[in-house]
């Protein structure tokens, strides 16, 4: 009877590790992304994130969805450097964040309406569905705004 209790608290604890397991995938930031447009709640671009060989994680923008009238294949007329009038479609504009499961930090974002590099941190949350993203500059404390992306499946880019 020892032996069965033994036996049946070892598969329970190896079910148990797969989900923890499974979890963990599902708390990446690693994957697609859906980016939010905090005024109008309207998806704005879809954005893939990637891990590098170094570990670290940087993202790319696939696509936008413009406004009517907006220009459909938009630059970065406001960056500086080699993003400067570059499309942005196809930009990397997240790189450097370094970190594990569902907390990264220390890396930088770009805001392609202003041509502006922020200081960055990704949360993963409510089981991988959304990430909270935080872009701040630091002062004496850190000063930014958080805007939440939703996980979306690999998108067909047109």
């Amino acid at each position: 009877m020892r032996r069965y209790g033994l036996l049946v608290l070892l598969i329970v604890g190896l079910m148990f590790s797969g989900i923890v397991l499974g979890n963990d995938y599902n708390t990446t930031p690693v994957g697609y992304w859906k980016t939010i447009d905090e005024e109008t709640k309207e998806a704005k671009s879809i954005v893939k994130i990637s891990e590098s060989d170094n570990g670290t994680l940087s993202g790319k923008i696939l696509k936008t969805f413009p406004e009517p009238g907006e220009d459909p294949n938009p630059i970065c007329d406001e960056c500086e450097g080699e993003r400067k009038d570059q499309p942005i479609i196809g930009m990397e504009f997240m790189w450097d964040f370094k970190g594990s499961g569902s907390q990264w930090k220390e890396g930088k974002i770009l805001d392609p309406e202003n041509g502006k590099i922020y200081n960055c941190k990704l949360e993963v949350t409510e089981n991988g569905k959304k990430m909270k993203v935080f872009g701040y500059i630091k002062l004496l404390v850190k000063i930014g705004r958080t805007q939440v992306w939703h996980r979306t499946e690999k998108p067909e880019i047109d």
